[in-house]
């Protein structure tokens, strides 16, 4: 008596509902609905276990016996079949975590130490454009330094910061698959940078006016519109682009403009407020631009939404300026270095700087905003162009 392959091909075809018995355990259940399921019966540490192989739609006579085989080899290990095949495929699953869902998942981890949790998408997008195209599909216990190699090198030189901050964001990403359980190799990117070798290019200073010449260029910005407005505040305040193009009317009250800690760079939303003093000339500008606030938005666009990054950018271009709206900061910050006597701590603080340690910043619980207005009501003197000489002034830190 055949006690192995009882079926044949020709059998499987044509049986009716029931169930068939191959040999060795192997069955085919026949269902009054058409289907057939392949069913392994073993017996494993004195319990008996039903282990499905499959559809007969999918796998055939011959495939099911080759499972069948398998599957009493394991069991002949004394290993229950059913659980080896599980730890299997949890074992393959964590293979096979590709690099754009753990890079995902490792920034929605991260949202909540980013500026508004990430929602400009800069933290993301050097690995969105130059990384996940050729790398996002590959398993990420996979990659080694040869492919990261290979994926930076085109912009390793010619686009160094940018290729810098993938680099950095994708070793990110391969802690965060080894902190899942996954076998990452993390000496991937050290290895990689050793391959790639130390990068050419040299990071250029944001392109400022003197601060001499601020005053002739802040006359100019006189048609009142959102961009010349939203620039002169820009130049008067001392403060970057972004905060002042998503400034909101309930942000002022009297002569003093509160940032949110989100809202400056490198910054947490644990961080303080910070307060921003306004001079007289500030205060005008702003008058003039609440005229043109739309639902306590500042400086709206043209369609909805605030004034984009790239307006003011493009207005200094198009007068043929190699200057950008961000350099006001530094046109500020050289005029407290050499035509006054501020402290650096103070100065620091006039361009939102974190100064000092931890430590050093929980005793000194100030944010010098007195000291602060005198300043910039001098700074605003001077981009008017109502003072001609150089001022000094003695300031004693607090």
């Amino acid at each position: 008596m055949r006690l192995l392959n009882r079926l044949s091909a020709a059998k499987v075809r044509s049986c009716q509902t029931g169930k068939y018995a191959d040999g060795g355990g192997l069955w085919l259940y026949k269902r009054e609905d058409g289907g057939a399921q392949w069913v392994l019966r073993v017996t494993i540490h004195g319990r008996r276990r039903e282990m499905g192989l499959g559809a007969l739609t999918d796998v055939s006579l011959k495939e099911a016996r080759e499972a069948a085989d398998k599957w009493r080899a394991t069991v002949r290990e004394n290993k229950d079949p059913i659980k080896e095949r599980e730890r299997l495929r949890r074992e393959a699953a964590r293979n096979m975590h590709l690099l754009k869902d753990i890079a995902v998942d490792a920034f929605e981890s991260r949202k909540a130490e980013l500026k508004g949790d990430g929602a400009n998408g800069r933290w993301f997008s050097p690995l969105e454009l130059h990384v996940l195209p050729k790398l996002g599909k590959i398993p990420v216990a996979e990659i080694d330094q040869n492919d990261i190699r290979d994926v930076l090198a085109p912009i390793w030189h010619t686009k160094a910061e940018t290729a810098r901050k993938a680099i950095n964001r994708l070793g990110i990403c391969l802690k965060h698959g080894a902190a899942l359980g996954l076998d990452v190799d993390l000496q991937a990117i050290a290895k990689a940078v050793a391959l790639l070798g130390r990068q050419r290019h040299k990071p250029e200073n944001i392109p400022a006016l003197h601060w001499r010449e601020v005053p002739e260029f802040y006359g100019t910005l006189s048609d009142g519109t959102p961009a010349h407005l939203a620039l002169r505040l820009v130049i008067l305040t001392g403060m970057r682009p972004g905060p002042v193009r998503n400034m909101h009317l309930a942000q002022i009250e009297d002569d003093v403009w509160t940032v949110a800690g989100e809202g400056m760079k490198g910054r947490r939303d644990s961080t303080p407020d910070f307060r921003v003093p306004l001079s007289t000339e500030a205060l005008s500008v702003i008058d003039q631009a609440k005229r043109l606030a739309r639902d306590g938005v500042m400086f709206p666009s043209v369609r909805n939404g605030v004034l984009s990054d790239a307006t003011m950018a493009r207005l200094m271009e198009r007068r043929g300026m190699k200057a950008r709206p961000h350099g006001f900061r530094s046109s500020l910050r050289t005029w407290l270095a050499e035509a006054t006597d501020v402290p650096r701590d103070i100065a620091e603080t006039c361009l939102g700087h974190t100064v000092g340690s931890a430590v050093e910043r929980a005793y000194r619980r100030t944010d010098f905003l007195e000291q602060r207005r005198i300043i910039m009501e001098r700074w605003a003197l001077h981009v008017t162009g109502h003072n001609g000489a150089v001022v000094k002034m003695a300031m004693a830190s607090k």
